[in-house]
């Protein structure tokens, strides 16, 4: 029976390309000249540090345009509002998350319930399953949960026949 897994992955290698890059940037940028700015790359948390609230968005701005040219979505980001002021310094955390949670899960396999499409959908740990009798019927669940309002960007793998 075809089947196909839903999982919601950060590559952690283009992760930490984008923060190299987004570094790389900011010592040569004139308007971070002399300035004390950041870019830390921890496990799957970034955390970008400099002297003013300001400069902190301009990382970000500088932070989430490497992350769109190595095809790191930042829709499944946790970020406060407002950066952390410690100090002369203020940081902002950006946490990537991984793996579908069981609420997520249970979002998905509801939308496809409800979809009327003939598959079949289960949690499995941090992933979900998709099983149908049809191909088509798989690929119209991709198509339903790539067009659907889900917070997280989803990759869709071990396609089986």
């Amino acid at each position: 029976m075809p089947s196909f897994d839903i999982v919601s992955e950060i590559d952690k290698v283009e992760l930490k390309n984008a923060v190299d890059n987004a570094t790389r940037e900011i010592t040569t940028r004139f308007d971070f000249r002399g300035v004390e700015a950041t870019i830390e790359l921890n496990d799957l948390t970034v955390t970008l540090t400099s002297e003013s609230d300001f400069q902190v968005r301009q990382l970000q701005d500088v932070f989430n345009n490497h992350c769109a040219k190595r095809n790191i979505s930042m829709a499944g980001i946790e970020m406060p509002d407002e950066p952390t002021h410690s100090g002369k310094t203020y940081s902002l955390a950006l946490t990537f998350k991984q793996g579908i949670d069981q609420p997520l899960g249970k979002e998905i396999t509801k939308k496809i319930k409800e979809s009327k499409i003939k598959v079949q959908a289960s949690i499995q740990g941090d992933k979900v399953r998709v099983t149908g009798k049809k191909r088509d019927d798989l690929q119209q669940a991709i198509a339903l949960l790539k067009n659907s309002d889900i917070e997280l960007p989803l990759q869709f793998e071990n396609f089986r026949d």
